[in-house]
């Protein structure tokens, strides 16, 4: 699949669904950090999901 299809199936899915597909992701690299606490994948990907949190609570934020 390329970007634009997961973007295709991303938006396809219901809220719960979605929810479901981060939650797996997220469980993916909590167990490659147990495995390898250095992996380098598994850091950004905490260290993007942060920033992500970030820029959404201050978007909701500003909102209010």
């Amino acid at each position: 699949m390329t970007i634009n299809d997961l973007w295709d199936e991303m938006g396809s899915l219901s809220g719960d669904e979605a929810m479901h597909v981060l939650t797996r992701i997220f469980d993916i690299y909590e167990e490659e950090v147990k495995r390898n606490p250095n992996s380098p994948e598994a850091g950004a990907f905490f260290k993007h999901m942060e920033n992500a949190i970030s820029q959404i609570s201050q978007c909701n934020s500003n909102r209010r």
